[in-house]
């Protein structure tokens, strides 16, 4: 499976948030720290705050944060709601889009492997991928 910007560029921002929470963020910042386009994070934060996942506070002070701890965040939701339904071949979701469709046994495997993918991801929390209070800047200082 691979992932579009949009998603990436979601689960980044929601990452980057719970490793500052509580404090607030601004798009720029994130975008800046990441090396992203500013326009296109700011789509990818518009889709989280309609998904529930991000708040927009306005004025002094303002900026955007997380609507739920990071333990009630399943990357795998996340992933699925921003993606949709993502099938490794089309015969996984459909029928007749293959001739052999009726002797092949592929599509089950495929099936399969997707489901085991999704009840996995839908285990992890954003709590599991990053730690809360991490000094991001403070680690790429320390990466480069």
């Amino acid at each position: 499976m691979t992932l579009s910007l949009q998603t990436d560029y979601s689960l980044r921002t929601l990452m980057y948030l719970a490793a500052r929470h509580p404090n607030r963020c601004q798009i720029a910042e994130i975008a800046e720290f990441f090396g992203i386009s500013k326009d296109h994070l700011a789509k990818a934060v518009r889709r989280l705050g309609q998904e529930g996942y991000l708040r927009t506070i306005r004025g002094i002070g303002g900026g955007i944060e997380l609507a739920k701890s990071a333990e009630q965040v399943s990357v795998g939701e996340v992933i699925e709601r921003i993606e949709g339904q993502q099938h490794l071949l089309d015969c996984v979701a459909m029928e007749g889009v293959c001739r052999i469709e009726k002797a092949c046994k592929l599509k089950g495997v495929l099936a399969e492997a997707e489901r085991l993918q999704r009840d996995y991801l839908n285990r992890i929390r954003l709590s599991d991928v990053v730690s809360t209070g991490l000094d991001l800047v403070q680690l790429d200082s320390t990466l480069t």
